[in-house]
């Protein structure tokens, strides 16, 4: 039985056609991935089946009848729900509170009820939940177990997932698959986006690939391989792997002595003696399962929150009291985990969130903003790190995850940081994509600067970082070569063992992935 059939869909935008043709098939119990670069129309395409766009042109049919769906209120009613890549939480709000405003109200009789559904659905997919935090106390990747979480309270006929192993770990990823497998067998359709192309083909039935807004391809993804899949997202002409040498660096410029910190929010993760110098001239990656204390130490280098004088020096200088205003004319760049909110303001152009940080690049002065140079130093963003976009004046929220990576790395590598300090640098975008990240800062390295990276995506941390570590309850591990740290090795750090010996037999090491 055909659960969802989208036929000849299409959706005009000012200066672009998001999605052209676009026809697509889903059966009852089937796992179907939709693949394609970032911008290529696969969030238009879900908005349309999730009622919150309206399709200038073609047809859905749900469960054998056509339906117009007039809103996500209604995609709900008729069984449809979906995880964004973006999050829609409100942020004052406990994950209870989000999660119930998405429930019908026959399904929240009693907030207790609801909570113990909450505790005993996430700790279930192993996505344990606090159902009285407040989303604002969460990291990225506890917001997204709320997202999940809250689809999984409903009764859901066809499921759509944006992205939704950007943020979990290996040992995460596979209990959500087993939760999805078992959901399919009970006949529930789920439609799958991800750039993760080993993890589709393990996990989909079959896949439908956009390029440019139409369709560039149907298979069956365990009958194809990684590299098929791409050239049909990409085409002939990117290259879809890239091998970096590594290097050892220069004189650490980057400094943390003895940083122990306590936030006054009672969830935050507490600091615990963290030492870590970057050098000039290298990438250095942590990795860790989110909620580990991440962010408070993003937020010490940054200046978002401060510490003691001298337990964080940039070069010679002690910054540990200064805020991001000093330490950016010291030389430091940062892309933090969250683009929207974050990294760029969802409402104001393009033009304008270049000049949020590169304010002190020559785009301003004593107050006086010089409009010219802020458009240029917006167009040069979009021409060298291929932006896809309307152009300058384009808003940030207008631009896929993807594309708006591209921009705030852009705009941060284009002012030329002694130190760039990047958090999941690569999350849900494509392989051309993420190649072009890697590459950049692959280029700022070779340029002296130091850059530190913090991430989950082991892959990734491999493939560009020339000294590694791991993250666990506030604590850092032993920092090793890459080359020198197994895979195993570094999982032991993420748990907490840091006990493990810091090299093992080159059979058991693991060479740096693209």
């Amino acid at each position: 039985m055909v659960q969802l059939d989208l036929m000849n869909i299409t959706k005009y935008y000012p200066g672009c056609v998001a999605n052209q043709d676009v026809s697509l098939r889903v059966e009852r119990g089937e796992i179907h991935a939709l693949l394609g670069e970032n911008g290529a129309g696969k969030s238009t395409l879900m908005k349309i089946i999730y009622g919150i766009v309206k399709p200038d042109e073609g047809r859905m049919i749900w469960e054998g009848v056509p339906v117009i769906v007039r809103g996500a209120a209604h995609a709900r009613e008729l069984g449809i729900g979906m995880v964004f890549q973006h999050f829609s939480l409100f942020e004052t709000l406990t994950v209870a509170e989000n999660i119930a405003l998405s429930l019908p109200k026959d399904q929240v009789k009693s907030v207790s009820v609801l909570k113990q559904r909450i505790i005993e659905v996430s700790e279930h997919y192993g996505m344990k939940l606090d159902p009285d935090r407040y989303v604002h106390t969460l990291s990225i990747g506890e917001q997204q177990r709320v997202e999940i979480v809250r689809c999984l309270l409903q009764d859901v006929k066809l499921l759509i997932l944006d992205e939704p192993t950007s943020v979990l770990t290996p040992q995460e990823v596979q209990t959500l698959f087993k939760t999805l497998h078992q959901l399919a067998d009970e006949g529930c359709s789920i439609l799958f986006i991800s750039h993760k192309l080993d993890e589709v083909i393990a996990l989909c039935d079959g896949a439908t690939i956009l390029r440019g807004g139409q369709v560039s391809g149907h298979c069956s993804p365990k009958d194809s391989t990684a590299e098929e899949l791409a050239r049909m997202m990409v085409g002939d002409d990117t290259p879809l792997t890239e091998n970096y040498e590594k290097t050892s660096g220069g004189e650490p410029f980057l400094r943390i002595k003895s940083l122990s910190y306590r936030s006054d929010d009672p969830f935050a993760a507490a600091l615990k003696k963290i030492d870590l110098d970057v050098r000039a001239g290298e990438i250095l990656g942590i990795a860790g399962v989110a909620g580990n204390g991440q962010e408070e130490l993003l937020n010490l280098i940054s200046g978002e929150a401060t510490s003691a004088k001298k337990s964080v020096w940039l070069g010679g200088d002690a910054v540990g009291h200064l805020g991001p205003r000093q330490r950016r004319a010291l030389g430091l760049g940062f892309v933090p985990e969250e683009r929207l909110g974050r990294g760029a303001v969802p409402d104001m152009a393009l033009a304008e969130n270049a000049l949020l940080t590169a304010y002190q690049s020559g785009l301003s002065r004593r107050g006086w903003i010089f409009s010219k140079q802020v458009k240029d130093y917006a167009r040069q963003i979009i021409e060298r790190f291929n932006v896809k976009a309307s152009g300058i004046q384009a808003q940030a929220k207008s631009l896929s995850g993807g594309n708006l990576q591209k921009y705030i790395i852009g705009r941060e590598i284009l002012q030329n940081p002694k130190l760039l300090v990047c958090s999941h640098p690569t999350w849900g975008v494509d392989i051309g994509a993420a190649i072009l990240i890697r590459h950049a800062l692959i280029a700022l390295r070779d340029e002296g600067a130091a850059i530190l990276v913090v991430s989950e995506d082991i892959d990734e941390l491999y493939g560009i970082s020339d000294r590694i570590c791991a993250i666990c309850d506030g604590e850092l591990s032993p920092v090793a070569d890459t080359r020198e740290v197994s895979i195993n090795q570094l999982g032991q750090w993420m748990a907490g063992n840091f006990s493990a010996p810091d090299s093992l037999p080159d059979t058991q090491s693991v060479e740096a992935k693209p």
